[in-house]
């Protein structure tokens, strides 16, 4: 696969994957279970319960949030379509697809 092909794919495993996945601003809320919670609080008020994660994770899965998958995605393609691709977008991309999933993505 050529870097702007990589750089594609990934952008579109990313919003696909953020598609599926329980919308809204991940914020760290407390507790349960002696864990850092993480809800996702909606636009129109409503909440949802994200994950329970262990105390030094929990910032980090609150802060990449699936809001970040638009601009990530848009950045990708911005960088797929210069030439030479920028050498780090690439890198992200090729991590990224090392842990996107290829199938079983759609809504």
């Amino acid at each position: 696969m050529d870097e702007a092909a990589t750089l594609r794919t990934a952008a579109e495993r990313l919003e696909r994957l953020a598609r599926r996945t329980t919308p809204g601003d991940w914020r760290l809320t407390g507790l349960l279970a002696s864990r850092p919670e993480v809800v996702a609080h909606a636009p129109d008020g409503g909440t949802e319960h994200v994950a329970e994660a262990r105390a030094r994770t929990g910032e980090w899965i609150a802060a990449l949030s699936p809001a970040l998958a638009g601009p990530l995605a848009a950045w990708l393609r911005s960088a797929a379509s210069s030439v030479p691709a920028d050498p780090a977008a690439v890198a992200f991309a090729e991590e990224l697809l090392r842990h996107l999933p290829t199938c079983s993505l759609d809504v």
